[in-house]
């Protein structure tokens, strides 16, 4: 009955949402009232981000890098709460937004509040953005980084056997893609893979239409539609599209890290991250799934209890990953 229901016209797009999340969600419904549509504004939001960068911390060490790719441009990252001769778990990261826009330095505040809970090192990846570069550039970019962090462990004091990857949405989805090329690599081991509402696979809105209920507030269909199609550099949902850009198109899930996915109930990507999860779960993988009642995209952003017990989810699942077996 609840999902005949879902299929019906919406007329009030908070009719789903959690209470306590209702306040933050007519924020963000107002904040892109009028807007034009993704393909028209994403340069915009682009230059918001690089605008509203919240200054670094002084208590947290960064360190700005150009780590040397084997395509000729070097890749920029931030190296956070590193020091030299030490042996603690690190975190590489990729950013969120739609494939479209965000960066690494960005994200570098909110990440030195991370590696001082978690007392890790955090490496966060400004890889290339689509439509200006495909999948095939990005995902070189995140595994050039992570190879480079492997390498360099002793230079910034991090322990080998324990490498995970995250993200956010976009950069959940590159956390995904990343995680696969280094199986698929060999090179790299990884412990653990923190998937944040990751943007797993291109036939959402393209092709598998999701309930009406799902995606109308922080990214819809018509987002995703124009997020795909800018990463994949042709129409998303088609028998056409490279297995390799899209994790949830990857057949064999074997071997791959344990796997923490985390979204909302009503964010567009509910039904792939749970399938994905599924997935994970028949592979073999160790995998935590959770999904919080009536959040929306991008909920754990504000300070409602909801995104509190969401993140500390999110931080006991890598403090376990980066526990010592023999503690």
């Amino acid at each position: 009955m609840a999902r005949a229901l879902a299929t019906q016209p919406l007329s009030d797009p908070l009719w789903m949402v959690a209470p306590e999340l209702r306040e933050m969600a007519r924020r963000t419904i107002a904040s892109s009232a009028g807007s034009p549509p993704l393909d028209q504004n994403y340069l915009r939001i682009r230059r918001r981000i690089e605008e509203s960068a919240a200054p670094f911390g002084a208590a947290v060490p960064v360190r700005e890098v150009m780590v040397p790719s084997g395509a000729g441009a070097a890749v920029r990252a931030f190296i956070i709460n590193a020091r030299a001769g030490e042996r603690r778990p690190v975190i590489v990261h990729a950013h969120g937004g739609g494939f479209l826009f965000g960066n690494a330095r960005a994200e570098v505040a909110g990440k030195q509040a991370l590696a001082s809970m978690l007392d890790c090192v955090v490496v966060t990846v400004d890889y290339r953005l689509a439509p200006e570069a495909t999948y095939a550039a990005s995902i070189e970019d995140n595994y050039t980084v992570l190879r480079w962090v492997h390498s360099q462990a002793e230079t910034i004091g991090i322990d080998r056997s324990r490498i995970a990857v995250m993200g956010e949405s976009a950069g959940g989805g590159h956390a995904a893609l990343l995680a696969i090329t280094a199986r698929d690599r060999g090179e790299v081991p990884l412990v653990l893979q923190v998937l944040i509402y990751p943007m797993l696979d291109d036939r959402t809105g393209s092709g598998v239409e999701p309930p009406a209920h799902v995606g109308t507030i922080g990214w819809s269909v018509a987002d995703n539609r124009f997020g795909w199609r800018s990463f994949l550099g042709m129409a998303p949902g088609g028998a056409d599209v490279p297995v390799a850009a899209v994790p949830a198109r990857t057949k064999d899930l074997a071997g791959l890290p344990a796997a923490f996915i985390g979204v909302g109930a009503i964010d567009l990507f509910v039904d792939e991250d749970i399938a994905f999860a599924r997935r994970l779960v028949d592979a073999g993988v160790p995998t935590e799934l959770m999904v919080v009642p009536g959040a929306f995209h991008g909920f754990d952003n504000g300070n409602s209890a909801a995104a509190r017990a969401f993140g500390a989810a999110k931080i006991a699942a890598i403090r376990r990953a980066f526990t010592p077996t023999s503690a």
